[in-house]
């Protein structure tokens, strides 16, 4: 895949970021469909991607690393996280 193809490819919030006692509501685990693995997931890294409510509200985050071997990655949304309403829907690459 080139840079061109990445931009305006959906994929899905799978999770927050979490562990057993924690929750961090600004990191989030994003699938994206067509990557596999970690050696795709890592072209996604800097991209920014955008969250839209049903209210028209964008939440934009970027994404930092890959998460696990099987092509998931991790995002960061800085000024607010993300609403719990938000888990498994879509989300779009931008930039």
């Amino acid at each position: 895949m080139n840079k061109l193809e990445l931009i305006g490819k959906e994929g899905r919030i799978a999770s927050y970021r979490r562990s057993r006692h924690v929750i961090h509501p600004k990191q989030c685990i994003l699938v994206f469909p067509g990557i596999k693995s970690r050696k795709e997931a890592n072209k996604l890294i800097g991209r920014t991607v955008a969250w839209y409510s049903p209210t028209g509200k964008e939440i934009k985050g970027k994404v930092s690393r890959a998460h696990g071997n099987n092509g998931a990655v991790r995002a960061h949304f800085k000024e607010r996280g993300l609403p719990g309403q938000a888990i498994s829907e879509k989300i779009k690459i931008i930039k």
